[in-house]
């Protein structure tokens, strides 16, 4: 597949307070606290650190799956730190959020998947901002059922677990992962609390077509989900998969009308939309048509 460049895609401005921005780094490096902000080299960190809005990643910075398409480091990660949970409540606290997105590394080397330190997670946040809503971003556990409801009897508002790409493209770019368990996740959370709200999404410009894009949307909301993502993917690196195709605005505005008609109650559609991109805003809009 040749590769784009990526100066093709229209350039898109966003304000953002370098002198915040940077406080906000301090604070993270003080606490030894990860964002998959910073790992995935996310396009909207300035202006979003500058609002003070973050994803923290938890279990570490080292995955145990190769996504072609990811920037986190893969490998042997070393036994989550028991003391982080606490240090993302103090973070929480002395920011004074009031909506957090929490997501993790894929760690397949921990028996529950991470789940029990999601839910030590979201408990330390609750104790000590109870005001603070809190949104889940989960890896698929390896499909263990009793690992997820782990996560749900911690009772955030939102939980997600992204699609990520269309299912004919698993095997290149997700070679660990499974459309089905992926799909099948999502499924759970309602099974077990139907009025949870989950989340998914997934990125165009990876080699998919308007009708995968469409069907895996379709399959999306058959999993009865509330809230979904659409991005355009950008190349991390020149080790990772290439972009296939910059989309218009035109294309995306076509997947957020395609969303509304499937009955979705949230679509983020953009080339700069990431998964946790308006998730407050988003959850708000969401919750108030449940």
């Amino acid at each position: 597949m040749p590769r784009l460049k990526q100066n093709a895609l229209p350039k898109i401005r966003l304000s953002y307070d370098n002198q915040k921005y940077a406080e906000l780094i301090n604070v993270l490096k003080r606490e030894d606290l990860n964002t998959v902000c910073q790992e995935a080299n996310c396009p909207n960190i300035f202006n979003c650190f500058s609002k003070g809005v973050l994803t923290f990643m938890i279990l570490g910075d080292v995955c145990t799956r190769n996504c072609s398409y990811c920037n986190i480091k893969t490998g042997n990660p070393i036994p989550p730190d028991t003391n982080e949970p606490k240090r993302i409540a103090n973070v929480i606290a002395g920011l004074r959020l009031k909506y957090v997105v929490i997501t993790c590394v894929t760690r397949d080397d921990l028996s529950d998947g991470g789940a029990g330190v999601f839910a030590e997670t979201v408990r330390n946040a609750r104790d000590i901002s109870p005001e603070c809503k809190v949104e889940l971003l989960i890896s698929d556990l390896n499909g263990n059922e009793d690992a997820l409801k782990t996560i749900i009897d911690s009772n955030p508002q939102v939980i997600g677990h992204n699609v990520e790409v269309a299912r004919r493209l698993f095997p290149t770019l997700r070679p660990k992962g499974n459309y089905e368990r992926t799909l099948k996740v999502l499924k759970n959370i309602k099974k077990h609390n139907p009025k949870l709200i989950t989340k998914s999404g997934f990125m165009v410009g990876l080699g998919e077509n308007r009708k995968e894009i469409i069907q895996t949307m379709k399959d999306i909301k058959d999993a009865n989900c509330d809230i979904i993502t659409i991005g355009q993917y950008l190349t991390p690196g020149s080790s990772h998969a290439p972009v296939s195709k910059f989309y218009s605005a035109e294309e995306f505005s076509f997947f957020k009308k395609m969303g509304e008609s499937l009955g979705f109650k949230c679509i983020q559609s953009g080339p700069l939309v990431r998964s946790s991109f308006n998730a407050s805003a988003s959850y708000e809009r969401a919750r108030r048509k449940i």
